[in-house]
Parts: C-alpha cells; structure tokens; sequence
C-alpha cells in the first residue's frame, strides 16, 4: 500500500510527463512557425521551462525529505504546481491559437 508521501510524488511526477509530452509537440509546432510567431512561441516555452525547474526542485525536496518533514514541502511544491500550471495553461492558449 502506498503512502500518501508516495501517492504525492506520483501524481507530480505524473503532472509533470504530461507537461512534458505537450511541450514536446510544442516545441514541434514552434519550429515549423512563421518567423514573427516563433519568437513568441520561444518566450512561452522559456517561461514554461523556468517555472519546470521550480516544480522539479520541489519534487526533489519533497523526495528527500525524511520523516514528516516533507509534509511541510508541499506547499511549496503546491505554489510551484500551481505556477506551472498557470504558465502552460497560457502558452497551451497561445500554441492552440496559432494553430488556427
């Protein structure tokens, strides 16, 4: 039975496969733009990398800790969740947009 330490990192380490797999085809989809829309597309995938780094650094946090300590990290790995999310949710408008 897994604890709920363990159920925590899987569903972040879920979140951040599937972020990962959308970026993917993003960074596909950036590469075949026009000119003007590239450099925007590089400036949502930079953000989206930045905030990556922040939410990975949580999750090793959390990983690391002992006991009960990593209770208290996730709120940290939660803001940083929530930063990421905000971030893809907004290049996710942009890349889908510019599809159009």
């Amino acid at each position: 039975m897994a604890t709920k330490r363990e159920e925590y990192i899987a569903k972040l380490k879920t979140q951040l496969d599937q972020w990962n797999a959308e970026m993917a085809k993003w960074e596909g989809q950036a590469a075949q733009a026009q000119a003007s829309m590239r450099a925007e597309y590089g400036k949502q995938l930079a953000a989206i990398r930045q905030h990556q780094d922040q939410a990975r650094e949580q999750l090793r946090k959390v990983q690391a800790a002992s006991g009960e300590a990593w209770m208290e990290l996730t709120r940290g790995a939660d803001e940083a969740w929530a930063a990421m999310r905000k971030a893809f949710e907004k290049a996710s408008a942009q890349f889908t947009q510019g599809k159009k």
